[in-house]
């Protein structure tokens, strides 16, 4: 079994609904398009990550910056090019009693869908970077946004489904420094690398395509890392490890 099997189940919720959404236009630039001319999957959760920040300061939540990503799904319908305009509306499309799910919508400027995402954020106490509730203020906001629908914050890609056979031998990712936020974490963009990078190898696999991320342990400075490709026919599975534990498991491939 592949994570193929675990990834059917999620549900790109649609929308958005009726609640607070939030728009910025923004253009692709050099840095982030591939040789070709594509965005890469690493600037979109850049972009991701961008317009979340911009949209939680809009909005004056009461803490704008103690969630953590757990898990982000993106469904490329079709790649962004570079020096196109494009459109990122975002808004909630699930919560739970410490987290939400956050709706990002890419379009074209004359309306078409590009891309859809959906990212799992977990809320954390600022001392101890654990889960805590969602401050009341916040989670006033995000329920009407997401019409009272419920997300859980369980993982999709579980271990255990990772198709060992067809799997490459353990291979080192060095870790740069550039690699590290201003919290002092990998960045959710530095893991998009990795699927990036596996993406390369196999030019057969385009748009329309799901990959999914999803952060088991944080991976710190210093760490030695190491990635497990496997590739199938429609579909690249990966493990990032520390230590023989599982820091992080991505999934590409045809959308289901």
């Amino acid at each position: 079994m592949s994570f193929r099997d675990q990834s059917v189940p999620f549900q790109m919720v649609d929308g958005p609904g009726p609640g607070r959404q939030f728009t910025t236009r923004r253009r692709v630039r050099l840095g982030d398009a591939t040789p070709k001319g594509r965005l890469r999957l690493d600037a979109v959760a850049r972009y991701l990550q961008d317009v979340a920040n911009d949209d939680t300061r809009d909005a004056d939540w009461s803490d704008p910056h103690w969630w953590v990503v757990r898990r982000t799904v993106v469904d490329v319908h079709e790649f962004p090019a570079y020096l196109q305009e494009i459109d990122l509306t975002t808004w909630c499309g699930g919560v739970g009693s410490h987290w939400a799910e956050r709706r990002t919508r890419i379009s074209a400027i004359d309306g078409t869908v590009l891309i859809d995402a959906a990212a799992l954020w977990v809320h954390v106490d600022e001392a101890t970077l654990q889960p805590s509730r969602v401050p009341e203020d916040v989670a006033a906001l995000l329920l009407e946004s997401a019409a009272g629908r419920q997300v859980n914050a369980r993982l999709i890609l579980r271990e255990k489904e990772f198709a060992r056979e067809n799997t490459v031998m353990p291979q080192d990712w060095p870790l740069r420094f550039s690699d590290f936020d201003a919290v002092g974490h990998m960045n959710n963009a530095a893991y998009w690398e990795i699927v990036e990078d596996s993406l390369a190898d196999k030019p057969g696999l385009r748009a329309p395509l799901r990959a999914v991320v999803e952060h088991v342990v944080q991976i710190e400075q210093g760490q030695t890392v190491q990635r497990l490709v496997t590739t199938l026919i429609e579909d690249i599975e990966l493990l990032v490890s520390v230590d023989n534990t599982t820091h992080a498991a991505m999934w590409c491939g045809t959308n289901p």
